[in-house]
């Protein structure tokens, strides 16, 4: 257990525990307010994300900004953003679970010093991490569950909707839903 959060990306910088942090460029520790109410979870740095040291970059993260900014979110400001892994795949490929398993301890300890009301899996691959392993994103997006006292969804990843921009409308209604939960259980997050 770490005391705050510079022990905690310190320890992290060092790791070693897979072989994904002897290809990246950067680590993606994370980003955002430290003492945010509602955190996001990716599954894994992209290329420009590996570049630049920062979750959701790319053309994926502009989009994601913009459904942020749609519900007066910011990256910077009232949320907090991670993956389930830190370093990035090789050629983008979903993280193997030997990799998951190896970072889900730094994902632990960011959620202990956070301590998140509501958490948003973003796709498929931090939604059956994290909410449940059968959880079908296209089907089940936009409902939240209940877990150990914090309110998790799953919603779709964006670079999916890029790929697939008819289902841009689906996650919109996601976030719009997500503002409203934010409103009933959150007391900070929109001051």
């Amino acid at each position: 257990m770490y005391n705050n959060w510079d022990e905690l990306k310190s320890a992290c910088l060092t790791c070693t525990r897979c072989p994904l942090g002897d290809t990246r460029t950067n680590l993606v520790f994370g980003v955002g307010n430290e003492r945010a109410e509602v955190m996001f979870v990716g599954e894994g740095p992209g290329e420009q994300e590996d570049l630049r040291g920062e979750p959701f970059v790319g053309r994926g993260g502009q989009l994601l900004d913009k459904y942020l900014g749609a519900i007066d979110l910011d990256r910077r400001e009232n949320i907090y953003i991670a993956n389930m892994v830190k370093c990035r795949p090789p050629g983008n490929r979903d993280p193997a679970q030997e990799e998951q398993d190896s970072c889900l301890p730094w994902l632990r300890e960011q959620f202990r010093l956070l301590r998140p009301k509501i958490v948003v899996c973003l796709g498929r691959i931090s939604a059956q991490r994290l909410i449940s392993p059968d959880f079908k994103v296209t089907k089940e997006h936009g409902r939240f569950y209940e877990k150990n006292g914090v309110l998790m969804m799953g919603t779709l990843h964006p670079a999916a909707l890029l790929r697939n921009p008819i289902q841009k409308p689906d996650a919109l209604e996601d976030f719009l839903n997500l503002r409203d939960k934010i409103k009933e259980v959150c007391s900070n997050t929109y001051k």
